[in-house]
């Protein structure tokens, strides 16, 4: 994951009750499911929260954690 965009991260939608990750590139754009976004797609450690390891990297990238 080298020279990618950055963006805004979720967990949890507003009205929504489940926890999951969430990315868009631009506070314009709707939320998606960061399992559409295959390429920063990474694989979580046993017994993590699905999409933890993705979070974590994009982190690393300067992407924005609401």
């Amino acid at each position: 994951m080298t020279d990618i965009p950055t963006g805004q991260m979720t967990w949890r939608l507003p009205g929504s009750s489940e926890c999951a990750l969430y990315l868009r590139h631009h506070a314009s754009e709707p939320w998606r499911s960061y399992k559409e976004f295959p390429q920063y797609v990474l694989p979580d450690p046993p017994g993590f929260s699905e999409g933890y390891a993705t979070f974590l990297s994009l982190l690393k990238h300067n992407w924005q954690a609401l």
